[in-house]
C-alpha cells in the first residue's frame, strides 16, 4: 500500500518544497537589496524559516518562520517601519487632544493618512503590530477556515513581511475579505458592521462598500441592499465624520493630500508603478494620473450597475481589479499596497465557498 501512494503524494510534496525554496529566495533577496533595517531583518530570519518549510514540507512551519520568528526578533530589537510609530501617535494624541491628527504637519512623520479609526490599535497595550495582525488573522479565519491554503497566504512573503514590519493595510483587507464574504451569505447587519470597521480605519476599504451593496441587490434584491448600506454607513461615517467636521484643515492635509502626493512633504511611498512615474517624469502627470484614477473609479462603478457580481468571488475580483488599478494609479504608491488585490483574489480561493443565497426580484 505505501508503494501506491508515494506517486500520488511525491508531486504536491515536491510542489511545496519548491514554493518554499523560492519565498527562501526572494526573503534573502529583500535582505541584500533593502535599505530599510527592518525589512532586513525580516529577510534574514524569515529565509531560514522558509529553508526550514522547504526541508519539512509543512505550511505550519512556514507560518512560524516567517511570521511568528522574524515579529519576535523586531519586537526585541525594537524595529518598525514608520506606519507604527504614526498609528501609536495618533492614539496618543486622540487620548490627550481628542482628535489623532495634527493641524498644520510639516514632516513626513507628522503626517498621518490613516481615517480616525486606526488610531485605536494605538490606543491598546503593546505594539500596535499585534492588534493589526490579530484583527487581520481573525478575519481571514472568519471568512475562509482554518485551511492549509489560508496557512499559505498569511506565510506569502507579500502577507508575512507587512504582518511583521508595520502592516496598517493587513486589518483593512481582512475586513473586506470578512465583509464581502458575510455578504455572500445574505448577512445584511453583519456584512454592514464589518465593511463599517474597514471603511473607518482607510479610504481603500470605501470600495467595498457599493461591491457588496451591489452582490446584496443581485441576489437578494433592494431590501437587504439598503439594509447593508445603512449599517455600513451608520458604521463608518460617525466614526469619521466627527473629526472631520472639528479640523477640516488637518484632515484634509493628513487624510487626502499626503496619501496621494500632494501634501506638502513628500509621501515615502515612491515604488516605480505607472502613477508614480507619471507624477515624477511626466509635466503634469499628477493630474494625469488623477484623472486615470478617476476613470477607473468610474468604470468600476459603471461595472457593478452593467453586470453586478453573483458570486463571492465574483465581487472579490471586481473589488481586486478595482484597487489593483487604484494602488497603479495614485502618485503616492508603493508595492507593498498590492496586498490588497492579492489576498482579495486569493481568500474566496482558501476556502469552502458561502452557501447559495436565492436570487430574488429587485423591489
Amino acid at each position: 500500500m505505501s508503494d501506491l501512494r508515494v506517486p500520488v503524494r511525491t508531486p504536491s510534496v515536491r510542489r511545496e518544497r519548491g514554493l518554499w525554496a523560492a519565498c527562501a529566495a526572494a526573503a534573502l533577496a529583500l535582505a541584500a537589496l533593502s535599505d530599510l533595517a527592518p525589512h532586513r531583518v525580516w529577510g534574514l530570519t524569515a529565509a531560514l524559516g522558509y529553508a526550514a518549510a522547504a526541508l519539512t514540507a509543512s505550511r505550519a512551519v512556514a507560518v512560524a518562520g516567517a511570521v511568528v520568528l522574524p515579529l519576535g526578533a523586531l519586537l526585541a530589537t525594537g524595529l518598525a517601519q514608520l506606519e507604527v510609530a504614526v498609528v501609536e501617535r495618533a492614539g496618543q494624541r486622540l487620548a490627550a487632544t481628542g482628535g489623532p491628527y495634527l493641524p498644520d504637519p510639516s514632516a513626513v512623520a507628522d503626517f498621518n493618512p490613516y481615517l480616525p479609526g486606526m488610531a485605536v490599535f494605538g490606543l491598546l497595550p503593546g505594539d500596535p503590530r499585534w492588534w493589526t495582525g490579530a484583527v487581520f488573522a481573525g478575519a481571514l479565519v472568519a471568512a475562509a477556515g482554518r485551511s492549509g491554503r489560508t496557512a499559505w497566504l498569511v506565510a506569502c512573503p507579500v502577507v508575512a513581511l507587512p504582518l511583521c514590519v508595520g502592516g496598517t493595510d493587513l486589518p483593512v483587507v481582512g475586513l473586506m475579505c470578512l465583509g464581502t464574504v458575510l455578504a455572500g451569505r445574505g448577512r445584511p447587519w453583519q456584512a454592514g458592521l464589518v465593511l463599517g470597521a474597514a471603511a473607518a480605519l482607510k479610504w481603500t476599504a470605501w470600495p467595498a462598500l457599493p461591491v457588496a451593496c451591489a452582490l446584496f441587490a443581485v441576489r437578494g434584491g433592494a431590501r437587504p441592499a439598503r439594509r447593508f448600506a445603512a449599517v455600513a454607513l451608520g458604521t463608518g461615517v460617525p466614526a469619521v465624520a466627527p473629526f472631520l467636521l472639528a479640523d477640516p484643515g488637518g484632515f484634509h492635509a493628513n487624510v487626502v493630500a499626503f496619501p496621494l502626493g500632494l501634501g506638502t512633504a513628500a509621501s515615502p511611498a515612491a515604488s516605480p508603478l505607472p502613477g508614480h512615474l507619471l507624477a515624477v517624469y511626466v509635466p503634469g502627470g499628477t493630474v494625469i494620473a488623477l484623472s486615470l484614477l478617476a476613470v477607473s473609479a468610474l468604470l468600476l462603478a459603471l461595472s457593478l450597475c452593467v453586470r453586478p457580481p453573483l458570486t463571492v468571488r465574483a465581487a472579490a475580483d471586481r473589488l481586486a481589479l478595482g484597487l489593483g488599478l487604484a494602488m497603479s494609479l495614485i502618485p503616492a504608491t508603493r508595492f507593498g499596497y498590492l496586498v490588497y488585490p492579492l489576498v482579495l483574489w486569493a481568500l474566496p480561493r482558501c476556502g469552502a465557498r458561502p452557501a447559495p443565497v436565492p436570487r430574488k426580484a429587485t423591489t
